[in-house]
């Protein structure tokens, strides 16, 4: 671990997961790199340069990618790991991690979070604030659980899924990569084809 933190991205998830790095208290200083020139500070943090720049300090700082968009965040993040920079996971201490639990590089875990035992959780994961994740769960690379998700036990994610905000995943059910649940809907079985999924219970919308 390094002594400074480099956030990628300023924008409204750039600030969360700040602030999860502000409360673990393990870097004396945290900056930003965006490509958004207009943007000078964010949350009191200096932006010192773009995305491009990161290489320049490699040696000197972890890194983490708060990028929302999860194919965007696939893309800046492999890139990183490609060069050799250090990329790390972020924990909030409000959460609940069980025994067990496996997070993998560049993911975010926020406030109010429970992961429960045994869960597998991949890398550049975005576990958003006070959703739950149960046992036994295994969640792709790439991810994005919404605020208010609730998983079941042995639940399967797919890569660069998105889980909407207060969507319902059942037990047992495995969601395939690349699909779009939407806020509030409910999973009762198995998805099996990449697609936009709402309602309750889900329908897919996109054919």
């Amino acid at each position: 671990m390094k002594d400074k933190l480099i956030i990628i991205g300023a924008s409204g998830h750039g600030k969360v997961i700040a602030d999860i790095a502000i409360k673990m208290n393990k870097w004396q200083t945290i900056a930003f790199l965006d490509d958004d020139e207009s943007i000078k500070a964010s949350m009191g943090l200096e932006i010192i340069g773009k995305t491009a720049d990161a290489f320049t300090y490699k040696d000197e700082a972890d890194f983490f990618v708060a990028i929302g968009t999860n194919a965007t965040r696939e893309k800046v993040q492999e890139k990183l790991i490609a060069q050799g920079i250090n990329v790390i996971s972020l924990i909030h201490p409000d959460s609940v991690i069980g025994t067990d639990v496996e997070i993998g590089i560049g993911t975010a875990v926020m406030a109010g979070v429970v992961i429960n035992s045994s869960s597998r959780i991949g890398k550049g994961c975005i576990i958003n604030t006070c959703s739950s994740v149960d046992h036994d769960n295994i969640i792709e690379d790439y991810v994005h659980i919404s605020p208010g998700v609730r998983t079941a036990g042995n639940v399967g994610i797919g890569k660069v899924t998105w889980l909407g905000i207060s969507s319902v995943i059942n037990n047992n059910i495995n969601i395939c990569s690349g699909c779009k649940v939407g806020a509030g809907a409910v999973v009762v079985k198995d998805i099996t084809e990449p697609g936009t999924y709402v309602g309750v219970p889900v329908r897919r919308v996109d054919r």
